[in-house]
Formats: structure tokens, C-alpha cells, sequence
């Protein structure tokens, strides 16, 4: 097998094989070979409906004809350099127009590293040092931010003021105090313990859209009310955390729901399937970067920061993301939901169907969780072999998913959602007779 092949020379230059962790399989990871669409075709050459998208990089699916040409114009011209260039501006004043808390825009590489300048930029505006955010959030790979993503109960403490836990060996005692635990959907301990910290808190980091994609636990409306209410009259900056959820409409889940922060950080879709990160917010907050009167507050930059490939790959990427598009999307989820939900009944599965325009999630739990200990509560080893054994089913049906969530793209039709909801029905049925 080719895919097998690979591996074997991947486990001799690189740890185990791997260098993303969130793509590990056994017994050895298929290989991608090439892609069109929503298609991805592996080295063996099975074609699957790609559901991943590169983790929702990939809002138009692959090789989409417009961005391919701007990336090919733009590298004819001007690959990198150490002066700015004018596709920084167009992007830039696109997410202005577009998002409601974003007057000002900084770019950057990747959403860890947008999650990393907003926290610093919090800091020098506030003041302050200390950083709140949810149980069981996920804001990339930054020490201080990727703690208690995935807590336990050995030494996740209280619930209603629930203690820090390393997400990795060797992560420093120090940087742990600088981080305050809130739990999410609780809005009286949440307010407690802002109130309680507020003198030393630079900012409240959430996505909107919930804890993290996949564990099907949803920020509730009232909760980031009452979060923005508080760390408003705190003197707290929120930061809502749209790596993901910029996906939900046309002016990001913030214009969705009508809650305006007061930095957004921005990652993904943005970058038209091209490395990006970005930091927007209001002018008074994003005035820590300002170089007009001295030194900046917060020096940042990077060598490939607003990189021309990147810039022009997501400004068209996004142009092509009209408010008719980001409508499609919606509908094709909404449809894909109530597919799933049927998929599920027809199989005689317990289990869930949760959808936010172009992102769904199956998940196998016996109820809705509100928050992660409740999430966590219900991984039973009946319920992650369930996910575990749907993924690789759904796989061999056709598929490309992975822990079992569907981002979907403007490359897919109604026949595609219709192929995939018949793909999903196979697997469950095969699922709840034991196999996989």
C-alpha cells in the first residue's frame, strides 16, 4: 500500500511519523495525493468527499479557479519581501467592512499566533497580566491559552472555579498562575470569579460559537451577554477567539448574534487555504501597535506576517464569500443536519445533530452537554468507540472526516450533501449492527 510506504519513511525522519498530532491514525495515516472541489483523492486513489477542508481553512474546497489564478498572478510578481504591499490593504479593508468589532487590522500567521498578539495586546492596554478563559477551550497551541483544553478530574478542582492543568509536560507552574478558569454557561461563577480577579484580569479569551469543534458543547446566547456586561464594567478586554466561527455568516458570529468585542482574532478562511492569522479590534485597543508617537506598546511582527500569496489567496477567497454564498452554506447545513438526524433514528443510535451554518457536528452522547465536564462525563468507552469506529466507517464509505465533523465548502452541491447523508446512513447502519 502507498499510503503504508509512506509512513514507514515518515517514522524515520519524523517523530512517530507525524508532524500535525490531530491527523494521527492506526494503524498508519492515509495519504493525500491530490484534490478538487469538495473531492480529495488519496494515494491509493480513493476519492472522498472532503469534509475536513484542512480544519475549515478551506471555505471554497480545493483548487478553487479563482483563488488558484490570484495565488499564480501574485507569485509571478512578488512572492515575499521586507516592504509592505498593497494586497495587505484590500484584505485589511475587507474584514473592516465586514466584522463588527474590527476597525484596525493586524496580520499574522497562523490563529495560534493571532490568539498569542491579542493576549499581549490585552495586556499592554489593560495593564494588566492575568488571562481568563473556558474550561475546555481550545485557542491553539500557545502554553498559556492550551491549558485545560482537555482537563481531567485528577486535578481539575472545583466546578464553579475550576483550577488550571497543563495541556503539555513541562509547561511552567508560573505561566499556569497567570491564567483564570471560568465555567462556561455558568453565569453567576462566572461573574464571581471576573469580579474577583478583575484588578489583575487583562482579558476574557471565548469563542463564540462554544467550547471547541467536535465536543458539541455551544456557547449559550445569555452566558456571552452576561460575559460581555461584565467585562465591560471591569475594565476587561474580550477577545472573541473567530478562527473557526468567522465562518458562521457574512459578518462573522459576532454580527450573528449581535455581541460586539473588543478584540477578534481571525485565522482560516481568511488566508483562501494559505497560512494567516489576524488581530482586529477597535481603534483605541489596537493603538498598543500605533508607532505614530515612539516605540509601539506591543512590537510585533514576523518574516512572512501579510505575505503577498497569503494576502491575495484570502482576499479573494473572501470577496467570493457574498452574503448569497454564506446563504448556501446555511441552507446546505440545515439540510445536511435533518439528514443526519435521520441517519441516526434509522439506525436506532443515541446521539446528536448540532449545526452552525457551514459547520455540523455528530456527536454519540446520551444528552447535550452544557460545558466540558459534562462532555467529559459522557466519554463513556461505548461512546468514544462509537466516534471512533463511525469515523473510519464513514471513510470507507466515501467520506473524509474527521471526529466526525462536517465543515463543509461552496464547492459542494445538493447532490453532494444528498451523496454524503447516503454515505452517513450506510456507516451507522453498519455501526449499530458491530461493526467497524
Amino acid at each position: 500500500m502507498a499510503s503504508k510506504d509512506l509512513f514507514d519513511r515518515a517514522k524515520t525522519v519524523m517523530p512517530s511519523g507525524y508532524t500535525r498530532n490531530m491527523i494521527v491514525q492506526q494503524p498508519h495515516p492515509i495519504y493525500a495525493a491530490s484534490a478538487h472541489g469538495c473531492r480529495l483523492v488519496d494515494v491509493e486513489g480513493v476519492s472522498r468527499i472532503d469534509w475536513t477542508n484542512n480544519f475549515a481553512s478551506l471555505i471554497h474546497g480545493h483548487a478553487k479557479p479563482e483563488v488558484v489564478q490570484a495565488i499564480a498572478a501574485q507569485a509571478s510578481r512578488l512572492v515575499s519581501a521586507t516592504m509592505p504591499e498593497r494586497g495587505e490593504i484590500g484584505l485589511a479593508e475587507l474584514l473592516v467592512e465586514r466584522i463588527p468589532g474590527v476597525h484596525l487590522v493586524r496580520f499574522m500567521n497562523s490563529g495560534t499566533e493571532a490568539n498569542a498578539i491579542a493576549i499581549k495586546a490585552a495586556r499592554a492596554y489593560s495593564g494588566r497580566s492575568k488571562v481568563a478563559k473556558l474550561e475546555g477551550g481550545y485557542h491553539g497551541q500557545y502554553d498559556l491559552l492550551e491549558a485545560s483544553y482537555m482537563p481531567t478530574p485528577a486535578g481539575w478542582g472545583d466546578a464553579a472555579a475550576p483550577t488550571p492543568m497543563a495541556h503539555n509536560v513541562g509547561t511552567p507552574r508560573s505561566l499556569l498562575d497567570e491564567l483564570v478558569l471560568l465555567p462556561l454557561n455558568d453565569i453567576e461563577n462566572t461573574r464571581a470569579i471576573l469580579k474577583r480577579h478583575a484588578k489583575n484580569l487583562a482579558a476574557v479569551i471565548i469563542d463564540p460559537s462554544g467550547m471547541s469543534l467536535g465536543t458539541g458543547v455551544y456557547a449559550q446566547r445569555d452566558f456571552l451577554e452576561a460575559l460581555r456586561e461584565s467585562t465591560q464594567r471591569l475594565g476587561i478586554v474580550l477577545i472573541f477567539d473567530e478562527v473557526w466561527s468567522l465562518r458562521r455568516g457574512y459578518h462573522g458570529n459576532q454580527g450573528h448574534l449581535g455581541i460586539v468585542p473588543d478584540l477578534t482574532t481571525m485565522g482560516k478562511m481568511i488566508g483562501g487555504g494559505l497560512p494567516i492569522g489576524a488581530v482586529g479590534g477597535s481603534a483605541e485597543v489596537m493603538s498598543v501597535f500605533s508607532t505614530s508617537d515612539g516605540g509601539p506598546a506591543v512590537k510585533h511582527s514576523g518574516t512572512f506576517t501579510a505575505n503577498p500569496l497569503s494576502m491575495a489567496a484570502g482576499y479573494t477567497a473572501m470577496r467570493l464569500m457574498t452574503r448569497e454564498a454564506f446563504g448556501e452554506l446555511q441552507v446546505h447545513g440545515e439540510r445536511l443536519k435533518l439528514g443526519l438526524e435521520r441517519a441516526l433514528f434509522d439506525a436506532g443510535l443515541v446521539g446528536h445533530v448540532l449545526n452552525q451554518g457551514s459547520m455540523t457536528n455528530l456527536i454519540f452522547t446520551p444528552s447535550m452537554p452544557a460545558n466540558y465536564r459534562e462532555y467529559f462525563a459522557q466519554q463513556t468507552p461505548e461512546v468514544v468507540s462509537k466516534g471512533r469506529r463511525a469515523q473510519a466507517l464513514m471513510s470507507a464509505e466515501g467520506l473524509h472526516v474527521l471526529r466526525n465533523m462536517f465543515i463543509g465548502s461552496t464547492a459542494m452541491t445538493v447532490g453532494d450533501i444528498d451523496e454524503t447523508i447516503q454515505s452517513v446512513t450506510r456507516a451507522l447502519r453498519r455501526l449499530a449492527r458491530g461493526e467497524g
